[in-house]
């Protein structure tokens, strides 16, 4: 690769300089996209699907729980059994209170 001088170069070569480097790294990043591409493709055919097959696939996405837990200090503050316990379900267990009892 050639040394190329900045300083000695006028405002339009500079320009053109740019321009020809934008278009060169746009022109590797689609090659290594279109290589990308044909490589998630033969791996697909391997599996017996089409890329488009499984870009179109759905994945299964879980729905909403419904509450099973109320805070009876604050009805508005529920809690379906899952995932991380509420600061108030734990509170209110070690106070004594039974789950049972904060059941809705």
């Amino acid at each position: 690769m050639s040394d190329l001088d900045f300083d000695t170069m006028s405002l339009d070569e500079l320009k053109r300089l740019k321009r020809d480097l934008d278009k060169a790294i746009a022109n590797y990043d689609d090659r290594r996209k279109a290589e990308a591409r044909r490589d998630l493709e033969e791996k697909a055919r391997e599996y017996g699907f089409s890329l488009s097959e499984l870009a179109e696939a759905k994945t299964t996405k879980r729905g909403t729980v419904a509450p099973k837990y109320r805070n009876p200090s604050n009805p508005e503050q529920t809690w379906s059994g899952r995932g991380r316990q509420p600061t108030w379900f734990r509170d209110a267990i070690e106070a004594g209170t039974e789950p049972d009892d904060l059941t809705i």
